[in-house]
């Protein structure tokens, strides 16, 4: 029987590619999101909406018998230092970024208790370092990474297994609006600041979707089956500097 496998935030960038890595490796899989998508099973779901992510990993779990994967990627981008950070602000990113992986983890548990399965959050190259202007996206990148650490010690037992991926700059549609609307704030001119990103990696590209899904169909597989709670960097060198 196919594996069963629920993505978040899988209709654009990271979160499409890995659910099109995950349908290549003969998983049944489905997006959770609010964006419609016709790559792996839609299910409109607004992640930061605790209960509506509940309701949809039950009703998976329930309907197969089983969850093998999960993959926690839904979340969106602030630029804003702590003072200009609004509590609203503030609640509205921590309640995608992270109770919505709080929720998808929790609630298909159960299920991954049955037959073991594995995790991977995809959290930031910011789990691991600090970034101007980016205080509530950081601390919630962080918490992503604490989530893998705990949940991989809590469920080791059940032959559950958790990690955390850390990206650096990929270029994705979340890049180019957080791009968009620094130019827009600022002034700059696109072309320049995409530049300027690109010279700051040590392999002098962004990088790709499709190398970070690769790595998370990786991390899912029985070729990783001995690593659990671990924070795997894929920057392009950017934090070695």
């Amino acid at each position: 029987m196919s594996k069963v496998a629920i993505v978040t935030g899988g209709s654009k960038g990271i979160g499409e590619a890995t659910v099109a890595r995950l349908l290549a490796d003969g998983c049944l899989v489905y997006n959770l999101d609010i964006t419609p998508s016709e790559t792996g099973q839609h299910v409109h779901c607004d992640v930061s909406d605790v209960d509506a992510v509940a309701n949809a990993v039950t009703t998976i779990g329930q309907k197969h018998g089983q969850i093998d994967i999960l993959v926690s990627n839904a979340g969106r981008h602030l630029s804003a230092n702590i003072e200009n950070t609004t509590e609203q602000m503030f609640d509205e990113l921590f309640a995608l970024n992270v109770k919505g992986a709080y929720s998808l983890i929790k609630h298909a548990l159960p299920f991954m208790k049955m037959h073991g399965g594995a995790i991977v959050l995809v959290a930031s190259d910011q789990a691991l370092i600090g970034k101007k202007n980016s205080f509530a996206y950081n601390l919630s990148k962080a918490s992503l990474a604490s989530i893998a650490r705990t949940t991989a010690l809590d469920y080791a037992a059940h032959n559950i297994r958790a990690n955390a991926v850390c990206p650096g700059t990929i270029e994705t549609p979340l890049y180019h609006y957080a791009i968009d609307n620094y130019c827009e704030k600022s002034g700059a001119d696109k072309a320049e600041i995409h530049a300027e990103e690109e010279a700051l990696q040590p392999l002098n590209r962004l990088g790709k979707a499709t190398e970070v899904a690769d790595f998370i169909g990786f991390l899912v597989s029985d070729k990783a089956s001995f690593i659990t709670g671990s924070l795997q960097v894929i920057d392009g060198g950017y934090t070695a500097q």
